[in-house]
């Protein structure tokens, strides 16, 4: 048997190539919309892909099922209760899929989703135990899926999850201990709130040490499953509807286009928007004005997809050499409007000095200072509700990064905004949103909170 898992770090996803390498037949379970890797690491080890399985309608990326079957000629499978534009089989509870000796069979796990499936993996297909079990977002490493992303229109979240609670508790953990586990996220995806780090698993260790695996009550696990669970970002719906779609595919080669500073200064005035995917600190050195701050080197494009809409034409400023990749990382959730970027941006920006403007950015003593004057500013708070939990700013507002959009009625226009994280990451992306709209007077905190909670410790 091959088995391979490719992890995205910016998405914390994982998708599966699995094949018999004695017929060469192959499968790949929950691809991501670049299909390339899989593509050339099949070729080179002689696999014909014959199917691409979703676990699931995901919602936190758009899948690449269509891009791998339009290449490789694949059919494409999901759970029983799927239903979509275009043609897919539908793969029933108990079903096995022979590759050859090595057998994938379908067990059904719905609550973080109805249609929800897990994928066993057996080596050798009249083995007793399986290999491993793909289990899609129904089972984390430390977690489970939230059953309350609104991703299935007409289910409740209560209803998910007492679905979840039979998954999980009588399935799932109905399989040996030495059956490794498989997730399609981990730590920092929004699908959980308790995800490991790690990429691998084993039952018996979830049963050991995942809260929601241990012995309980249905109406247990569904409050425990449910509480504490942050926002989602805003664009989770519309990948979720795009999901089930017959959508446009991804083209790399059609989704680089260079613009020169006359060119980029004419789709701006047009309406675009400008995402400088530049760090913090050289976004605040001079940026054009009005611009959205989404640095390239965290979770670029979830935290895109939190301040955008899909509908939004978007121009990109990229670190130099990480045009396309900015680019990729936009399509893989639906955000294929992207008019082209500026090209070799160092140079181009100096072209452009009537539009730069530097970012307000402070340090711990200065907003110390700001706080005891006479019209102290607002400081806004754009950590989850856990981070939040652990310690605040006296007197601070909480407005999560993924739900501000949607709050900026609450913030007042007249009075200084200072705006923190935990680090001083979220912050400078939150404060350039406000600035984007009309929002004056905004700065953003050098070091987060970690720098104001290490400057206010007690005294020893």
């Amino acid at each position: 048997m091959f088995f391979a898992q490719y992890y995205l770090d910016c998405l914390s996803q994982a998708s599966y190539l699995i094949a018999d390498e004695t017929t060469g037949r192959a499968v790949v379970v929950d691809p991501r919309r670049d299909i390339d890797d899989y593509v050339a690491d099949a070729e080179a080890h002689g696999f014909t892909v014959e199917a691409v399985i979703n676990t699931h309608f995901h919602a936190d990326f758009l899948a690449g099922h269509l891009e791998l079957a339009a290449r490789t000629g694949a059919w494409i499978g999901y759970g029983r209760r799927a239903e979509t534009e275009y043609p897919i089989r539908h793969l029933a509870d108990g079903e096995r899929i022979h590759l050859g000796d090595v057998t994938l069979q379908v067990m059904e796990t719905p609550g973080h989703t109805p249609e929800s499936i897990s994928v066993l993996v057996y080596e050798r297909a009249a083995d007793a135990v399986p290999y491993g079990v793909l289990t899609g977002d129904a089972l984390f490493i430390g977690d489970v899926g939230r059953p309350d992303l609104l991703a299935s229109v007409g289910v409740t979240a209560d209803e998910l999850g007492r679905m979840l609670y039979d998954s999980v508790q009588n399935k799932l953990m109905a399989l040996p201990d030495g059956v490794r586990v498989f997730p399609a996220h981990g730590a920092g995806s929004s699908c959980g709130k308790n995800l490991s780090t790690e990429r691998q698993s084993t039952i018996g260790a979830q049963r050991a040490t995942n809260y929601a695996c241990q012995p309980m009550s249905e109406d247990h696990f569904v409050a425990i499953v449910t509480a504490g669970q942050s926002a989602a970002p805003g664009y989770f719906g519309y990948d979720a509807t795009l999901n089930r779609q017959d959508r446009a595919l991804f083209d790399t080669a059609q989704a680089h286009h260079p613009l020169t500073a006359d060119e980029f200064r004419t789709r701006r005035a047009a309406g675009a928007v400008v995402v400088d995917a530049r760090s913090p600190q050289e976004f605040a050195a001079g940026h054009l004005h009005g611009s959205i701050n989404v640095p390239a080197d965290g979770r670029f494009a979830e935290q895109a997809g939190a301040v955008l809409t899909p509908d939004t034409e978007i121009l990109v400023v990229a670190p130099d050499g990480q045009e396309q990749e900015v680019v990729t990382r936009l399509a893989r959730i639906g955000f294929d409007r992207t008019a082209g970027h500026l090209n070799d941006p160092e140079t181009t920006l100096a072209d452009l000095a009537d539009q730069l403007a530097p970012a307000s950015r402070l340090t711990v003593d200065q907003l110390n200072t700001a706080l005891a004057a006479e019209q102290p500013p607002l400081v806004i708070d754009v950590r989850t509700c856990g981070e939040r939990a652990e310690g605040a700013v006296d007197g601070s507002l909480h407005i999560a990064l993924n739900e501000l959009p949607r709050r900026l009625a609450e913030i007042p226009a007249d009075r200084p905004l200072v705006l923190h994280c935990v680090g001083g990451h979220r912050s400078s992306i939150a404060a350039s949103l406000l600035r984007h709209h009309g929002f004056g007077d905004v700065s953003d905190l050098l070091g987060g909170y970690a720098a104001w909670a290490a400057a206010h410790q007690p005294a020893a």
